[in-house]
Protein backbone atom coordinates (compact mmCIF):
# COMPACT_ATOMS: atom_id res chain seq x y z
CA UNK A 1 0.00 0.00 0.00
CA UNK A 2 1.04 3.52 -0.70
CA UNK A 3 -0.06 6.28 1.74
CA UNK A 4 -0.95 9.81 0.16
CA UNK A 5 -1.57 12.36 2.57
CA UNK A 6 -3.66 15.38 1.28
CA UNK A 7 -2.68 18.19 3.28
CA UNK A 8 -5.68 20.18 3.40
CA UNK A 9 -4.38 23.67 4.66
CA UNK A 10 -6.26 26.94 5.56
CA UNK A 11 -4.36 29.80 3.22
CA UNK A 12 -2.28 31.93 5.10
CA UNK A 13 -1.17 34.40 2.55
CA UNK A 14 2.27 35.90 2.08
CA UNK A 15 3.47 34.98 5.58
CA UNK A 16 6.17 32.71 4.03
CA UNK A 17 7.54 31.92 7.71
CA UNK A 18 4.06 30.73 8.84
CA UNK A 19 3.40 28.62 5.58
CA UNK A 20 6.62 26.66 6.45
CA UNK A 21 5.49 26.76 9.88
CA UNK A 22 2.00 25.26 9.21
CA UNK A 23 3.28 23.15 6.45
CA UNK A 24 5.90 21.13 8.87
CA UNK A 25 3.23 20.94 10.96
CA UNK A 26 0.69 19.04 8.67
CA UNK A 27 3.74 16.95 7.21
CA UNK A 28 4.72 15.63 10.98
CA UNK A 29 1.02 15.06 11.51
CA UNK A 30 0.87 13.19 7.83
CA UNK A 31 4.04 10.68 8.78
CA UNK A 32 2.08 9.96 12.31
CA UNK A 33 -0.95 8.74 10.01
CA UNK A 34 1.45 6.06 7.92
CA UNK A 35 1.89 8.70 4.80
CA UNK A 36 4.60 7.82 2.35
CA UNK A 37 4.07 11.00 0.57
CA UNK A 38 2.31 14.47 1.43
CA UNK A 39 1.19 16.51 -0.90
CA UNK A 40 0.71 20.22 -0.24
CA UNK A 41 -2.51 22.02 -2.01
CA UNK A 42 -1.30 24.81 -4.81
CA UNK A 43 1.53 27.51 -4.34
CA UNK A 44 1.51 27.09 -0.37
CA UNK A 45 4.88 28.82 -0.08
CA UNK A 46 2.49 32.12 -0.61
CA UNK A 47 -0.91 30.60 -0.26
CA UNK A 48 -1.56 31.30 -3.51
CA UNK A 49 -1.83 34.75 -3.42
CA UNK A 50 -1.38 37.24 -6.57
CA UNK A 51 -0.74 40.88 -6.49
CA UNK A 52 -3.86 43.92 -7.41
CA UNK A 53 -3.98 44.86 -10.45
CA UNK A 54 -5.08 47.80 -9.43
CA UNK A 55 -2.47 48.71 -6.88
CA UNK A 56 0.80 50.27 -8.28
CA UNK A 57 3.92 48.14 -7.62
CA UNK A 58 2.12 45.45 -6.56
CA UNK A 59 2.87 42.90 -9.29
CA UNK A 60 6.32 43.65 -8.53
CA UNK A 61 6.30 43.24 -4.83
CA UNK A 62 4.23 39.70 -5.39
CA UNK A 63 7.16 38.63 -8.25
CA UNK A 64 9.64 39.49 -5.79
CA UNK A 65 8.44 36.85 -3.31
CA UNK A 66 9.79 33.94 -6.03
CA UNK A 67 11.77 31.30 -4.49
CA UNK A 68 14.38 28.87 -6.62
CA UNK A 69 14.36 25.49 -6.00
CA UNK A 70 16.81 25.42 -4.33
CA UNK A 71 15.75 28.19 -1.63
CA UNK A 72 16.20 27.84 1.91
CA UNK A 73 12.20 27.36 1.86
CA UNK A 74 12.54 24.00 -0.33
CA UNK A 75 15.44 23.00 1.68
CA UNK A 76 13.48 22.98 5.37
CA UNK A 77 11.60 20.43 3.05
CA UNK A 78 14.10 18.33 2.01
CA UNK A 79 15.46 18.21 5.51
CA UNK A 80 12.17 17.47 6.69
CA UNK A 81 11.67 14.79 4.04
CA UNK A 82 14.71 13.12 5.51
CA UNK A 83 14.27 13.15 8.88
CA UNK A 84 10.67 12.03 8.49
CA UNK A 85 11.59 9.42 5.93
CA UNK A 86 8.40 10.58 3.93
CA UNK A 87 8.43 12.08 0.35
CA UNK A 88 7.33 15.39 0.43
CA UNK A 89 5.45 17.42 -2.69
CA UNK A 90 5.99 20.77 -1.79
CA UNK A 91 4.67 24.27 -4.18
CA UNK A 92 5.50 27.42 -4.72
CA UNK A 93 6.14 30.45 -6.42
CA UNK A 94 9.01 29.73 -8.49
CA UNK A 95 11.34 32.05 -9.23
CA UNK A 96 11.85 32.51 -13.79
CA UNK A 97 13.12 34.45 -16.04
CA UNK A 98 10.81 36.97 -16.75
CA UNK A 99 7.51 36.15 -15.31
CA UNK A 100 7.38 33.55 -12.31
CA UNK A 101 5.93 29.98 -12.23
CA UNK A 102 3.36 28.25 -10.17
CA UNK A 103 5.31 24.94 -9.13
CA UNK A 104 5.32 21.62 -7.72
CA UNK A 105 9.00 19.96 -6.17
CA UNK A 106 8.87 15.98 -5.33
CA UNK A 107 11.22 15.62 -2.72
CA UNK A 108 12.12 11.56 -2.05
CA UNK A 109 12.41 10.03 1.35
CA UNK A 110 16.13 10.72 1.32
CA UNK A 111 15.86 14.71 0.83
CA UNK A 112 16.51 14.59 -2.72
CA UNK A 113 14.40 16.42 -5.53
CA UNK A 114 13.22 13.59 -7.69
CA UNK A 115 10.99 15.57 -10.13
CA UNK A 116 9.95 20.11 -10.34
CA UNK A 117 7.12 20.83 -12.30
CA UNK A 118 5.24 23.87 -13.45
CA UNK A 119 2.16 24.22 -14.24
CA UNK A 120 1.33 24.15 -18.03
CA UNK A 121 -2.48 25.31 -18.07
CA UNK A 122 -2.06 28.54 -16.28
CA UNK A 123 -5.11 30.95 -16.49
CA UNK A 124 -4.55 33.20 -18.32
CA UNK A 125 -7.90 34.83 -18.29
CA UNK A 126 -7.53 35.28 -14.84
CA UNK A 127 -4.92 36.76 -12.10
CA UNK A 128 -2.58 33.88 -13.50
CA UNK A 129 -1.11 35.37 -16.77
CA UNK A 130 1.08 37.43 -14.61
CA UNK A 131 2.83 33.37 -14.59
CA UNK A 132 5.21 31.55 -17.41
CA UNK A 133 3.69 28.51 -18.02
CA UNK A 134 5.47 25.34 -18.10
CA UNK A 135 6.67 23.56 -21.33
CA UNK A 136 6.81 19.84 -20.08
CA UNK A 137 5.20 17.15 -18.01
CA UNK A 138 7.06 15.05 -15.97
CA UNK A 139 7.17 11.25 -14.42
CA UNK A 140 9.94 9.90 -11.96
CA UNK A 141 10.52 7.16 -9.80
CA UNK A 142 9.65 7.57 -6.71
CA UNK A 143 11.45 5.29 -3.80
CA UNK A 144 8.83 4.71 -0.77
CA UNK A 145 8.42 2.08 1.42
CA UNK A 146 6.26 0.57 -0.83
CA UNK A 147 9.04 0.04 -3.07
CA UNK A 148 9.12 2.31 -6.58
CA UNK A 149 6.68 3.84 -7.81
CA UNK A 150 6.38 6.12 -10.89
CA UNK A 151 5.06 9.47 -9.77
CA UNK A 152 3.80 12.46 -12.53
CA UNK A 153 2.65 15.59 -11.49
CA UNK A 154 -0.15 18.25 -12.39
CA UNK A 155 -1.84 21.05 -11.09
CA UNK A 156 -5.09 22.33 -10.55
CA UNK A 157 -6.71 23.61 -13.92
CA UNK A 158 -4.41 21.04 -16.14
CA UNK A 159 -6.57 18.42 -14.96
CA UNK A 160 -9.54 19.85 -16.64
CA UNK A 161 -7.71 19.05 -20.06
CA UNK A 162 -7.49 15.23 -20.85
CA UNK A 163 -4.18 15.57 -22.43
CA UNK A 164 -2.27 16.41 -19.02
CA UNK A 165 -3.19 13.31 -17.35
CA UNK A 166 -2.98 11.43 -21.03
CA UNK A 167 0.72 12.18 -21.38
CA UNK A 168 1.53 11.66 -18.03
CA UNK A 169 0.03 7.94 -18.28
CA UNK A 170 1.86 7.91 -21.66
CA UNK A 171 4.94 8.84 -19.83
CA UNK A 172 4.31 5.66 -17.59
CA UNK A 173 2.80 7.57 -14.42
CA UNK A 174 0.75 5.26 -12.26
CA UNK A 175 0.43 7.64 -9.57
CA UNK A 176 -0.29 11.27 -10.54
CA UNK A 177 -0.43 14.06 -7.73
CA UNK A 178 -2.37 17.27 -8.26
CA UNK A 179 -1.98 20.53 -5.70
CA UNK A 180 -5.18 22.78 -6.51
CA UNK A 181 -6.87 26.19 -5.12
CA UNK A 182 -10.50 26.35 -6.54
CA UNK A 183 -13.92 25.30 -5.74
CA UNK A 184 -14.29 21.38 -6.18
CA UNK A 185 -18.17 20.74 -7.23
CA UNK A 186 -19.53 17.80 -9.25
CA UNK A 187 -18.60 18.73 -12.12
CA UNK A 188 -14.69 19.08 -11.52
CA UNK A 189 -15.01 16.01 -9.62
CA UNK A 190 -16.48 14.29 -11.96
CA UNK A 191 -14.00 15.07 -14.46
CA UNK A 192 -11.23 13.99 -12.34
CA UNK A 193 -12.58 10.56 -11.55
CA UNK A 194 -12.94 10.65 -15.21
CA UNK A 195 -8.86 11.37 -15.44
CA UNK A 196 -8.52 7.83 -13.63
CA UNK A 197 -11.08 5.98 -15.62
CA UNK A 198 -9.75 6.71 -19.17
CA UNK A 199 -6.02 6.28 -17.94
CA UNK A 200 -6.22 3.75 -15.42
CA UNK A 201 -3.88 5.84 -12.58
CA UNK A 202 -3.96 7.29 -9.35
CA UNK A 203 -4.97 10.46 -8.82
CA UNK A 204 -4.39 12.43 -5.44
CA UNK A 205 -5.78 15.91 -5.19
CA UNK A 206 -5.04 18.44 -2.66
CA UNK A 207 -6.74 21.71 -2.01
CA UNK A 208 -7.27 24.35 0.19
CA UNK A 209 -10.01 23.99 3.04
CA UNK A 210 -10.24 28.22 2.44
CA UNK A 211 -10.45 31.34 1.27
CA UNK A 212 -13.37 32.28 -0.18
CA UNK A 213 -14.42 30.10 -3.70
CA UNK A 214 -12.48 27.22 -2.16
CA UNK A 215 -14.13 24.95 -0.38
CA UNK A 216 -11.67 21.90 0.43
CA UNK A 217 -13.12 18.62 -0.80
CA UNK A 218 -9.39 17.03 -1.45
CA UNK A 219 -10.16 13.78 -3.17
CA UNK A 220 -8.08 10.54 -4.36
CA UNK A 221 -8.93 7.97 -7.27
CA UNK A 222 -7.72 4.54 -7.00
CA UNK A 223 -7.93 4.15 -10.78
CA UNK A 224 -9.28 1.00 -10.71
CA UNK A 225 -13.54 1.05 -12.14
CA UNK A 226 -14.25 -2.67 -12.72
CA UNK A 227 -12.94 -5.36 -9.67
CA UNK A 228 -12.59 -9.39 -10.83
CA UNK A 229 -11.13 -8.30 -14.53
CA UNK A 230 -9.94 -10.30 -17.41
CA UNK A 231 -8.74 -9.60 -20.87
CA UNK A 232 -12.19 -10.78 -21.91
CA UNK A 233 -14.46 -9.33 -18.95
CA UNK A 234 -14.85 -5.93 -17.71
CA UNK A 235 -15.65 -7.58 -14.30
CA UNK A 236 -17.99 -5.68 -11.54
CA UNK A 237 -18.13 -1.85 -11.88
CA UNK A 238 -16.91 -0.32 -8.30
CA UNK A 239 -16.21 2.90 -6.97
CA UNK A 240 -12.62 4.67 -7.72
CA UNK A 241 -13.11 6.61 -4.71
CA UNK A 242 -10.75 6.20 -1.94
CA UNK A 243 -11.11 9.23 0.05
CA UNK A 244 -13.07 12.80 -0.42
CA UNK A 245 -12.21 15.31 2.31
CA UNK A 246 -15.45 17.49 3.93
CA UNK A 247 -14.33 21.29 4.05
CA UNK A 248 -12.77 21.39 7.23
CA UNK A 249 -8.58 21.92 7.62
CA UNK A 250 -7.07 18.43 8.10
CA UNK A 251 -4.32 15.67 6.99
CA UNK A 252 -6.47 13.07 4.69
CA UNK A 253 -5.02 9.48 4.04
CA UNK A 254 -5.29 7.31 0.49
CA UNK A 255 -3.88 4.51 0.98
CA UNK A 256 -3.17 3.04 -3.38
CA UNK A 257 -2.96 -0.28 -3.31
CA UNK A 258 -0.36 -0.70 -5.89
CA UNK A 259 -0.49 -4.16 -6.87
CA UNK A 260 -3.82 -4.10 -7.94
CA UNK A 261 -3.15 -1.50 -9.81
CA UNK A 262 -0.80 -3.14 -11.76
CA UNK A 263 -2.75 -5.94 -12.05
CA UNK A 264 -5.43 -3.94 -13.46
CA UNK A 265 -3.12 -2.27 -15.93
CA UNK A 266 -2.27 -5.29 -17.01
CA UNK A 267 -6.05 -6.64 -18.13
CA UNK A 268 -7.98 -4.02 -18.91
CA UNK A 269 -8.79 -1.97 -22.17
CA UNK A 270 -8.05 1.77 -21.55
CA UNK A 271 -4.81 3.69 -20.95
CA UNK A 272 -2.78 3.29 -23.98
CA UNK A 273 -3.85 -0.39 -24.92
CA UNK A 274 -6.02 0.44 -27.97
CA UNK A 275 -5.03 3.77 -28.94
CA UNK A 276 -4.52 4.93 -32.60
CA UNK A 277 -2.72 7.96 -32.33
CA UNK A 278 -2.32 8.26 -36.23
CA UNK A 279 -5.60 9.46 -36.04
CA UNK A 280 -5.13 12.33 -33.73
CA UNK A 281 -3.60 14.63 -35.60
CA UNK A 282 -6.00 17.33 -35.20
CA UNK A 283 -4.90 17.09 -31.14
CA UNK A 284 -1.62 18.83 -31.87
CA UNK A 285 -2.87 21.67 -34.71
CA UNK A 286 -2.00 24.89 -33.40
CA UNK A 287 -5.48 26.60 -34.56
CA UNK A 288 -8.33 28.27 -32.84
CA UNK A 289 -11.49 28.05 -34.63
CA UNK A 290 -14.63 30.12 -33.30
CA UNK A 291 -16.51 29.79 -31.19
CA UNK A 292 -13.39 29.00 -28.61
CA UNK A 293 -11.09 31.86 -29.87
CA UNK A 294 -9.88 34.40 -27.19
CA UNK A 295 -7.77 37.20 -27.23
CA UNK A 296 -5.72 36.38 -23.73
CA UNK A 297 -4.81 33.16 -24.94
CA UNK A 298 -1.51 32.17 -26.33
CA UNK A 299 -0.55 28.79 -26.69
Amino acid sequence: MLNVALLQLPALGNDQDANLAKGEAFCRHAKEMGADIALFPEMWQIGYNFHDPKEPGSRERWAAQAISRDSPFIGHFRTLASELGMAIAITYLEAWPGRPRNSVSLIDRHGHTVLTYAKVHTCEFDVESALTPGDDFYVAKLDTAAGEVQVGAMICFDREFPESARILMLKGAEIILTPNCCGLEINRLTQFRTRAYENMVGLAMANYSNPPGVNGHSIAFDGIAFSGGTPDSDGVSRDMLIVEAGEAPGVYLAPFDLAALRHYREVESWGNAYRRPRLYAALIDEAVHPPFVRADATR
